[in-house]
């Protein structure tokens, strides 16, 4: 048996068994005193002949017409599950996750644990909230929406993303749903969504400490300041501003770790001055060309860049101040002179870029703080004696550096002390021949000077 089912623009197809049937029949007959006579009995001499099939088609669809109508206001769980209500039809979707929450959110919400949500989910529980209709919709106290919001309003670790839809035509990217019934929230994981369709996320700032956005977003305005589509002029609230504004926003308290990885964000704008408190931002695999804002973000501490399209750095101690970690893997760098005052940097990874000059490690070679660094996969990697000519650049640091994930060895170390004898030879060389340039080339020739006078005489005695 075969079924198309509908709720307003969404269907689905439901599949069954005549067991499955069956099965319903005994459920119903049993809890809602359903009539056994009412189901077709099955039938087996020619049960394969198309006029057989066809005619049990009908009889199966009246059947189910007649339970419908003999359950007008509330229709019975077996009945509803029986036609996929609980995965597709927003009653049916409320009532499943209301009794699932019954009996399992204290224990939930007890264990702390990520608890995960669909788009579809959340739009049925939304879209309920909005009809002027009793919290309870079929007569069971188990699957009334209050379970819902109880949970909701206590829940501190939420998780949105898309999943099958099975043999409906529902988009969920399209989808829209309101985050405000969600009031203590700590950590939210968003992936696979629309930020268009992402209502009430701003009803978060009070209490968010961590948030991550993936696959969601084109800008960091539409996560950080969804307002900014009605106020086209706004201040962080409690800024000082010499212009007039048309709103002031509120800034996200709480909120110490942005990851915003894996979108489409091609550029750092100034919503990042509403999350002061931001310690860990993690902006790998975007499209970013250039490093801006920053300077606002005071207690950064850990910074992920990778995977993006920077090809130069310049004066990042004016944005990055006392970053530790910084993550540049995977971009077009060729020069490192805007790394040289970040002084406060311990971990550096500038692996798969397109350096190929030793010379550029002399910009970060004095950071006194820098303990690990990676090149891994820059054209300078191929040159001989790669790791010892750019522990070289460190001097009396080469020691404390871990280059590529590896320790440095004696036989290393000891290969760097003569490496830097030589450069410091070559130094002394240049000096010294630097000097001789600034004498007189006629004393050199033995010719009097401006001054006058005889050549002096160098006697030599054995």
């Amino acid at each position: 048996f075969q079924k198309d089912l509908s709720n307003g623009r969404h269907r689905w197809t439901v599949k069954h068994r005549y067991s499955d049937f069956h099965d319903l029949h005994e459920k119903l007959a049993a809890e809602k005193k359903v009539d056994r006579r009412l189901l077709p009995p099955k039938k087996i001499l020619g049960k394969n002949s198309k006029s057989l099939v066809e005619r049990r088609q009908k009889e199966l669809e009246l059947y189910l017409q007649t339970l419908l109508l003999q359950f007008p206001q509330a229709t019975p769980t077996a009945l509803a599950c029986f036609l996929h209500f609980h995965l597709y039809e927003i009653n049916g979707i409320t009532a499943a996750l209301a009794e699932e929450l019954f009996h399992k959110g204290e224990q939930l919400l007890q264990a702390g644990e990520v608890f995960c949500l669909r788009p579809l989910q959340l739009y049925s529980v939304s879209q309920q909230l909005r009809l002027a209709k009793p919290t309870c919709c079929n007569g069971d106290a188990r699957t009334d929406l209050g379970h819902i919001l109880d949970f909701t309003c206590r829940l501190r670790y939420l998780k949105v993303s898309r999943g099958l839809v099975g043999s409906s035509n529902i988009q969920e990217s399209s989808l829209p749903f309101d985050l405000s019934v969600f009031k203590s929230l700590l950590h939210i994981q968003i992936s696979d969504c629309s930020s268009e369709q992402i209502e009430g996320l701003s009803t978060l700032r009070t209490s968010l400490e961590t948030m991550n956005v993936h696959q969601s977003t084109q800008s960091m305005m539409s996560v950080l300041v969804p307002e900014a589509a009605e106020f086209p002029q706004w201040e962080p609230e409690g800024a000082e501003s010499v212009c007039p504004v048309t709103a002031l926003v509120p800034v996200w308290r709480q909120l110490t770790t942005l990851d915003l990885s894996h979108n489409g964000i091609s550029c750092i704008d100034t919503s990042v001055r509403l999350i002061p408190k931001v310690e860990f931002l993690d902006l790998s695999s975007n499209q970013l060309f250039s490093v801006e804002n920053l300077q606002h973000l005071y207690n950064l501490v850990h910074v992920d860049l990778s995977y993006n399209n920077l090809q130069v750095v310049e004066a990042a101690h004016t944005r990055l101040g006392n970053i530790k970690t910084l993550n540049l893997a995977g971009n077009q760098l060729q020069n490192l002179s805007g790394l040289s005052k970040l002084y406060s940097l311990v971990n550096l990874d500038l692996s798969q870029n397109q350096l190929d000059q030793l010379e550029e490690i002399r910009n970060i070679g004095s950071l006194p703080c820098l303990e690990k660094l990676s090149l891994a996969a820059n054209p300078m990697c191929i040159i001989p004696d790669y790791r010892t000519k750019v522990l070289a650049q460190f001097g009396d640091r080469a020691a404390e550096v871990c280059l590529d994930s590896r320790v440095t060895t004696e036989k290393e170390l000891d290969t760097v002390e003569v490496l830097k004898a030589i450069q410091k030879a070559k130094e002394v060389k240049h000096r010294m021949s630097s000097g001789d340039k600034k004498v007189d080339p006629r004393r050199q020739e033995g010719r009097p000077s401006r001054q006058g006078g005889s050549p002096s005489v160098l006697l030599v005695f054995y």
